[in-house]
């Protein structure tokens, strides 16, 4: 009878997952910083950030030294933003922002990520049509959807979405009005599990059977790559696989 993966050998992989996310947060946060200051009170994607990383328990010396480095206190990388678009198995559109010190070397590895799992890399503003840019607050299961509602229409949201199967709530807003939603509904005791910009898809794709298996490998694939930020796709949710 086989044995499962030693102690040691989850903790080596989840402290190499955790490290991973430091990193994207860490770039992040030195993007931010040099694009809109280093003062998180004048600066929402900066604040944002930090708030990712204190939230993955990444320390505030980590998040100093960042800061440090972005503002010109310490030595540091820069990093440039890049957006690839391009198509998965089934026709599901993806979208995948990066942050990079090397383009020659990102491209590559995204290409080959969308070649070993049947998709196909397209050109700048293929499948972004398909997404729009927005804030969501997303409150999990238990939620009083009630009293998150009201306190969303008097922070100035723009929707709120309850999903039947699980009770979960999404509060959307526009990117620019983000921080100022985020914050009043905090400061009424509504405090989401995950707050960030994104994008979502107008429309879903569903996919199934060997597809689902396709897209998802390769939406995990390029989630691990370290140059990916985020990965955004039209797979539908709650199906086989997923957005």
């Amino acid at each position: 009878m086989g044995r499962g993966p030693s102690i040691e050998a989850r903790k080596n992989a989840e402290d190499a997952k955790r490290g991973r996310i430091f990193t994207k947060i860490i770039r992040e946060i030195g993007v931010a910083a040099r694009a809109g200051g280093g003062d998180p009170a004048t600066n929402p994607r900066l604040r944002t950030a930090i708030d990712k990383g204190l939230s993955a328990n990444m320390t505030k010396d980590v998040i100093e030294r960042a800061l440090k480095k972005a503002t010109g206190e310490l030595e540091g990388v820069e990093y440039e933003e890049i957006r690839y678009e391009g198509y998965a198995p089934g026709g599901v559109a993806v979208i995948v922002d990066c942050l990079t010190d090397n383009k020659v070397r990102t491209v590559a590895d995204v290409r080959h990520a969308f070649g070993k799992f049947g998709g196909n890399l397209g050109t700048e503003g293929s499948v972004a049509f398909m997404f729009r840019k927005l804030g969501v607050l997303s409150f999990d299961a238990g939620a009083d959807e009630e009293a998150v509602t009201e306190a969303a229409i008097e922070a100035g949201a723009d929707d709120v979405v309850v999903y039947p199967d699980d009770g979960a709530i999404d509060v959307l807003t526009a990117p620019d009005a983000f921080a100022q939603v985020r914050d009043a509904m905090a400061a009424a005791g509504h405090v989401p599990a995950i707050a960030e910009v994104t994008m979502r898809a107008d429309n879903d794709i569903a996919v199934k059977g060997d597809v689902a298996t396709q897209v998802v490998k390769l939406l995990d694939w390029l989630q691990e790559l370290d140059d990916v930020q985020s990965v955004h796709s039209n797979a539908a949710p709650g199906a086989d696989a997923y957005g």
